[in-house]
């Protein structure tokens, strides 16, 4: 059986194929993702409940994260990695079967995200831990760098494709179309091989019940200060970032009369950016020490985001997401780096799902703070010439609809910039990589995989 395996593609061209099949089935889901978007704008006229839907993504997705962790070490990768793919299909599935017969409300994307929110909890442990099996390790940093490419390379075009085969197609074709291409995900992951990882002297002590494992994920983190530290960065700075995304739609909506054209001229604008920072570092690789592409790449996308908080329209909204977005992949492939060379790969899978937990741990509340700023604060305070509010940073974010909310992305932007220079301060964060050994120079379990 595995003399048969190993005649599949593997290493970088296997790896490669799989990144083909996903890049394909995210522009799908990106074209999906923005005209939901606009659907659900347009239902609500609400910042919170456009919010709430990444609440009801998040929230069962962090639960079940440390239990996808196990399962990822436990059993073989392709299948998990498999598994993520199925359950965001079947969740857009429901939405088109929901849309093709003229019922679909903005409360069933809701339902819709919960199980997207399942199926993505196997998705990134999987695929990271595999990188670490497939790939060798001086190649880490172009792997990481084309995953980057995954997340701003189909964004690029899919806000203005959408845009423009909504009044052709509408939301049903779309949504067709991007069930479609889930197929071709899983079907590339069929034909490649993805070896399974060494045992290691810590993936046999981290072994016991599924409670057991799912929560030594989060021991090894713990005791080891430099892990912990850069996933502090991580929490702090996705806690202003989620805020401040959270209100990037409504904000160009709203100051804008609902244009779908200038949102999906942001969007395109922040995915450019994107682009251009993943393919800089699949060719470059980062700084030799990683953690200053993860401290010196915050510091950087904060200020963009204070940009795009700034009154001016399409122009510093535009000057602004491509400098947040340009250093995204700098941040978090140099990070991704760092830790799969130093955790073994056969408790990636623990280990990787826990620092997602922790990161993404404001993830649910941060939405539900920026609506609730946003809807009954700011706004409202911002809208009204003569308040203290508007008197003291309309100059600076303008007044009316929608800088109520810039005032909050300026805020968020500028806490973004102090997670970063954070990082500098604490020894075990920036000197992390000479602190922690390589995983190679872990010992070997006496026992090897079947």
């Amino acid at each position: 059986m595995e003399e048969t395996s190993t005649k599949r593609p593997s290493g970088m061209f296997g790896f490669t194929i799989v990144w083909l099949g996903q890049i394909v089935s995210v522009l799908a889901s990106a074209m999906s993702q923005f005209g939901l978007t606009i659907f659900m704008f347009q239902k609500t006229e609400s910042a919170t409940a456009l919010g709430l839907m990444q609440v009801f993504f998040i929230t069962p997705f962090l639960l079940i994260s440390p239990i996808a962790g196990v399962m990822v070490d436990r059993h073989n990768r392709k299948m998990m990695m498999m598994v993520s793919d199925l359950g965001a299909g079947f969740a857009t599935v429901l939405i088109l079967i929901f849309q093709w017969l003229g019922i679909l409300e903005f409360w069933h994307l809701y339902f819709a995200s919960i199980i997207y929110g399942l199926g993505m909890a196997f998705q990134w442990p999987a695929y990271s831990a595999a990188i670490s099996t497939m790939v060798p390790k001086e190649q880490y940093g172009r792997a990481n760098g084309m995953m980057s490419l995954i997340e701003a390379g189909p964004g690029v075009i899919a806000p203005l494709l959408a845009g423009a085969l909504l009044p052709i197609i509408g939301l049903t074709g779309i949504l067709f179309f991007d069930v479609a291409t889930f197929l071709l995900a899983i079907g590339a992951l069929m034909i490649v091989h993805i070896p399974q990882p060494p045992r290691t002297e810590e993936g046999e002590q981290g072994k016991g019940n599924v409670w057991k494992e799912a929560a030594y994920g989060f021991k090894y983190i713990f005791a080891r200060p430099s892990l912990l530290g850069l996933q502090m960065i991580f929490f702090v700075g996705n806690l202003f970032a989620g805020i401040g995304f959270t209100l990037l739609a409504p904000m160009v909506l709203s100051r804008t009369a609902n244009d779908s054209l200038i949102l999906g001229s942001v969007q395109t604008a922040g995915a450019v950016g994107g682009l251009i920072g993943g393919i800089l570092m699949s060719a470059w690789g980062g700084f030799k020490r990683r953690v200053h592409g993860v401290l010196i790449g915050w510091m950087i996308s904060g200020l963009g985001m204070a940009i795009v908080g700034l009154v001016g329209g399409l122009p510093i909204w535009v000057t602004g997401v491509i400098i947040a977005a340009l250093v995204g992949p700098l941040v978090n492939a140099s990070n991704q780096a760092i830790w799969q060379s130093k955790v073994a790969p056969d408790v990636q899978g623990r280990v990787f799902s826990a620092r997602r937990l922790i990161a993404w741990f404001t993830n649910p509340i941060s939405p539900i703070i920026a609506g609730t700023l946003a809807d009954f604060v700011l706004e409202p305070q911002m809208r009204l010439t003569g308040s203290s509010l508007s008197q003291t940073f309309g100059w600076m974010v303008g007044t009316g609809p929608g800088a109520g909310m810039g005032l909050i992305i300026f805020f968020c932007g500028f806490g973004g910039i102090l997670a970063g220079l954070a990082g500098y301060f604490v020894p075990a964060i920036h000197n992390a990589e000479a602190i922690l050994p390589d995983h190679e120079a872990l010992p070997k379990a006496d026992t090897v995989p079947a």
